[in-house]
């Protein structure tokens, strides 16, 4: 998979996490995945489909910086995922796309997203393969309240 169409997803994170949730990640080696369980508690999933590609992204964050994020971006403390914390994860999901989206504009590559769905509890599972058949890239980020997973499936 090409760095250059990775890099935007990634930066796109970095900057929604980092100014809308006041966290600073820290991306760690990538690597490929090889089943569909997540690695944290609530993911974001996104599909994506243009003339160059088709795939999907997903964002999946520990509970712990979950509700972290949660509470730094809406001042609202909470102990448990509900729906508030699905609903910014979704918010999230989309925001990461979108500016990865603007950004690949600029290299050429046009892509539709479609609506995010989220999905939550342990071990849950992301399913890319309906959308691609691609490998699964996992890049996952460290920080001082958890870890956070972006997972990258394109042809």
């Amino acid at each position: 998979m090409n760095v250059e169409f990775i890099n935007p997803f990634l930066n796109a994170l970095l900057n929604v996490v980092g100014m809308m949730g006041h966290t600073e990640l820290i991306a760690e080696s990538p690597r490929l995945k090889k089943n569909d369980i997540s690695m944290g508690d609530v993911s974001g999933l996104i599909g994506m489909v243009g003339p160059q590609t088709k795939g999907s992204l997903s964002i999946t964050f520990e509970k712990s910086l979950a509700l972290r994020i949660m509470q730094r971006m809406l001042g609202e403390k909470t102990k448990e995922i509900n729906e508030d914390v699905t609903d910014m994860v979704g918010e999230i999901t989309n925001m990461v796309t979108g500016g990865a989206k603007k950004e690949l504009g600029k290299k050429g590559y046009d892509f539709d997203m479609a609506t995010p769905i989220v999905v939550s509890g342990k071990n849950h599972t992301i399913d890319h393969k309906h959308k691609s058949k691609g490998h699964v890239i996992i890049i996952p980020f460290k920080s001082d309240s958890g870890r956070a997973f972006i997972e990258i499936c394109f042809e």
